[in-house]
């Protein structure tokens, strides 16, 4: 099956030559003139890879790219930034956003096409399994949900996030980052291992965003022992001094010293149980939603919340505490 690059830019010049560059490497390519257009083709093409150039009108490059990172329709995907010499540092802000890679104009075509085809190797080793965890990636997560949602019993999903990640890296590195979420995994696979659920499922999404799969009538019960073993885990993931103290400062891009507190867990629970969902993707983006209201929470220390609403309630979430 031939690949499909969704390329974005404002130039009509550019968009051609991407064009043909990228067909006469074997590739089907889809075009987007705007971040707004964008976004429209990204959820509705099925691209393997986008492209997509900083400066463009309507909606910006950096802005598509945080948006399709919050749509679980588009967050998935490889996206390639294209910038001019003079716009680095959005490519740098990008990355931080969530971008794979950039590359700046002019750029050789060769280049080009040898950086779409890493990208795809990279999502490809991704979607069946995550390199650092070990735990199914994406594309055996998308295969789990379609084939629970086809099939009679129901299901529950957690999405299981961690806050405060981003500074824990920063701060410690990237080694003591993959080592906390390692830690993470094994966790949740030892969590998954105690359920009287042969069937329930542990996978890492990509970064500190991992998701598990367990019977409706377990999901409250399998958050509630993550988050407190979790909480038992934290502190072991500190230096003594900075534990002494309750968490770690790190400075911001303007040079402000910013306090964080130990790193917890924001877990956002659908469930077959409350609605149905015709999509794999609506209920992701339910347990999504339900992180969110989790991430709100003044308390310390981990927290789930789940989707109580029944299909025909208004928008306001039923969500319970913990």
């Amino acid at each position: 099956m031939t690949a499909r690059i969704l390329v974005a830019d404002d130039d009509e010049d550019i968009r051609a030559y991407l064009e043909v560059t990228l067909q006469l490497a074997g590739f089907e390519v889809l075009l987007a003139a705007d971040g707004v257009e964008a976004l429209q083709v990204a959820r509705t093409g099925h691209p393997d890879v986008v492209v997509l150039d900083v400066m463009m009108p309507n909606l910006d490059g950096l802005n598509a790219l945080r948006r399709m990172r919050e749509d679980p329709r588009t967050s998935h995907l490889p996206v390639m930034l294209l910038t001019a010499k003079v716009q680095t540092g959005d490519a740098i802000i990008g990355l931080d956003a969530g971008a794979d890679d950039y590359l700046t104009k002019p750029f050789d075509p060769d280049e080009l096409v040898a950086r779409v085809r890493a990208a795809m190797r990279r999502a490809d080793t991704q979607r069946t399994r995550n390199p650092l965890t070990g735990l199914p990636g994406n594309e055996s997560i998308l295969a789990k949900l379609a084939q629970l949602l086809a099939a009679p019993g129901g299901f529950a999903l957690l999405y299981v996030d961690v806050d405060r990640f981003k500074p824990y890296n920063d701060h410690y590195g990237f080694l003591r980052g993959d080592e906390a979420l390692v830690a993470l995994g094994s966790l949740l696979q030892a969590a998954r291992d105690e359920l009287d659920d042969p069937d329930a499922f542990v996978g890492h999404v990509g970064g500190d965003d991992f998701v598990v799969l367990v019977r409706p009538d377990l999901a409250e019960l399998t958050a509630e022992l993550i988050c407190g073993r979790f909480d038992a885990l934290a502190p072991s993931l500190y230096d003594a001094d900075d534990l002494a103290t309750g968490g770690i400062e790190v400075t911001d891009r303007r040079g402000i010293p910013q306090r964080f507190e130990l790193l917890s867990l924001s877990i956002g629970i659908a469930s077959t149980a409350i609605r149905d969902f015709a999509h794999h993707g609506d209920m992701v983006a339910t347990a999504t939603e339900m992180k969110g209201y989790a991430k709100g929470r003044r308390t310390p220390g981990s927290a789930y919340r789940i989707d109580r609403r029944a299909p025909e309630d208004g928008a306001e979430p039923a969500v319970e505490l913990p």
